[in-house]
């Protein structure tokens, strides 16, 4: 009996890890951990919860891997890539509820609703840093650095979103090393 507690203990935690990963992944890109959650549980890697089965649809990977293009090019380009975050206030936060309920398969109702409402915000706090980011390097180099920052963005989004389905709670131990390294290279600048 103690065997079965622990293993049921570590489905949650498990799940927990990956839904704070996927949801600061969601605060750098909306959609592209939505098109890398679909094809993982189409692939068979991810169990996803069953309400949000349709991730794995056709429609819904193509609908996904669309808006990952368009996002992430219009991202490199400048003034539309401010555009698109002041968007993405509203989209981000949503995509994340939506990607962390999806990974919370074996949590019960309510818990697994109201733990992804807290992944929408912790997608809000990932964007707003972001979006800060961008207006001190726009501020600085005139907008010429955002299309790195942008694809800096990307490769970071790209490794948690990985983790998240291969070792999520490598996936969260990137969050965690990421936030820290961002606070204080933060109060780096601010003290120079």
């Amino acid at each position: 009996m103690r065997r079965i507690t622990l293993t049921f203990d570590l489905q949650f935690a498990l799940a927990l890890a990956s839904g704070i990963a996927v949801s600061a992944a969601c605060g750098l890109r909306a959609f592209l951990p939505l098109l890398a959650l679909g094809v993982a549980g189409r692939l068979g890697w991810i169990e996803l919860q069953s309400s949000v089965a349709w991730l794995e649809s056709t429609p819904a990977i193509v609908c996904f891997g669309a808006a990952t293009v368009v996002e992430v090019a219009g991202d490199k380009i400048p003034v539309v890539d401010h555009v698109l975050d002041v968007a993405a206030t509203f989209l981000r936060p949503a995509a994340a509820w939506l990607a962390g309920f999806a990974m919370l398969a074996h949590w019960p109702s309510p818990w697994a609703q109201i733990t992804a409402v807290a992944f929408g915000g912790s997608a809000l706090a990932v964007h707003a840093l972001k979006a800060k980011t961008r207006l001190g390097s726009t501020a600085v180099t005139l907008g010429h650095a955002n299309p790195v920052l942008s694809t800096v963005e990307d490769l970071i989004a790209i490794v948690i979103l990985a983790a998240v389905i291969l070792a999520p709670l490598i996936a969260l131990a990137a969050v965690v090393a990421l936030i820290v390294a961002f606070v204080r290279g933060r109060r780096r600048t601010q003290t120079a």
